[in-house]
């Protein structure tokens, strides 16, 4: 190889051939002598920093690996602990034995058992469902909810200021929120479960919401038992 050669060579073009040929260093062990390792902690011959820098590498993934599983056990912690307080709400919506104790659960129990500062009902009432003193119920007109959901079965915003029609006198708390239509294939009127936090990102674009449509779905078989 010529001189110009030699120089027209680009780091790069020793990394491809190093990586076409890896058994370089083993057929040509000598040239170990001629390379400047990564760290130098060695008194003789640059091998042996060689070895260091392998096992430094090799320290480093395994903290990648320790770090990932780390991360994976902790979801995996944090959606069974989720699972559970849902769980928890769905026990709770079962034991109703009347209207009212049905959407005082619903006000009451399932915030406590969701770690949630607001939970409410919202009903477009066509007079199939009864009279309720409840104010966690709130009643509105048809066309309210589709007009709120803007055409969406779910609608998560953070960052925003409680609506009063949707979590009357909690509204103020609420600074993020989670609407969810409950579905209507049982023949029942318009209705949704609003979730509201006073964490502006507790509810945040993106999120899942399997758990808490579940919940949805099992408060729609909850409303057909109290239909007229």
């Amino acid at each position: 190889m010529t001189q110009l050669q030699a120089n027209a060579m680009t780091e790069q073009d020793i990394i491809d051939y190093l990586k076409s040929n890896p058994k370089f260093l083993q057929k040509n062990p000598d040239v170990i002598d001629y390379l400047l390792p990564p760290k130098d902690k060695s008194s003789g011959r640059q091998v042996v920093d060689f070895n260091h820098y392998m096992v430094e590498k090799l320290k480093a993934d395994k903290k990648m690996v320790l770090d990932t599983t780390r991360d994976i056990i902790e979801v995996s912690r944090e959606n069974m602990n989720h699972l559970a307080r849902i769980h928890e709400a769905v026990l709770k919506i079962l034991e109703a034995e009347s209207y009212d104790q049905f959407i005082q659960i619903i006000a009451v129990d399932v915030p406590v058992a969701l770690d949630c500062d607001a939970v409410s009902l919202v009903i477009e009432n066509n007079g199939s469902l009864p009279d309720t003193t409840m104010r966690s119920c709130r009643y509105v007109p048809e066309g309210t909810i589709n007009a709120w959901m803007e055409g969406n079965d779910v609608r998560i915003q953070s960052n925003i200021q409680g609506a009063y029609d949707i979590f009357g006198e909690a509204a103020g708390l609420v600074k993020s929120q989670a609407l969810l239509k409950i579905d209507q294939m049982i023949n029942i009127p318009p209705a949704m479960l609003a979730f509201g936090s006073r964490d502006p990102e507790m509810f945040m674009d993106g999120m899942g919401t399997d758990l808490i449509r579940f919940l949805c779905d099992v408060t729609e078989r909850a409303i057909k038992i109290w239909m007229k």
